[in-house]
């Protein structure tokens, strides 16, 4: 099962909220799930972005792909610097942050 990390969307006109889930790539946006990582609201002055980093992380050594907009959130978080530090090996970068 090929599972990506990405956004779906909830709330209402003009007033959209996301979801950060991770989802078998074959399900529609809007479908069934298997774990929510967090959620973006794009509406809110600043946009708000929480995601669980440890769920995030584990998912991504499991091999889930995210989506180039997920990819740009986990960038801003933080998150992809981390999984790319763990991934090759860094790890006196990875305990100071």
């Amino acid at each position: 099962m090929a599972t990506k990390i990405r956004l779906a969307r909830y709330g209402r006109r003009n007033r959209a909220y996301f979801r950060v889930v991770v989802a078998d790539s074959r399900k529609a946006r809007d479908g069934r799930f298997i774990e929510i990582l967090g959620c973006y609201q794009p509406v809110e002055n600043p946009p708000r972005i929480e995601i669980d980093e440890g769920r995030t992380l584990d998912w991504l050594k499991k091999g889930a792909i995210p989506t180039e907009t997920v990819r740009s959130l986990l960038r801003k978080c933080g998150i992809l610097k981390k999984f790319h530090n763990i991934k090759y090996g860094k790890k006196s970068e990875v305990t100071q942050a």
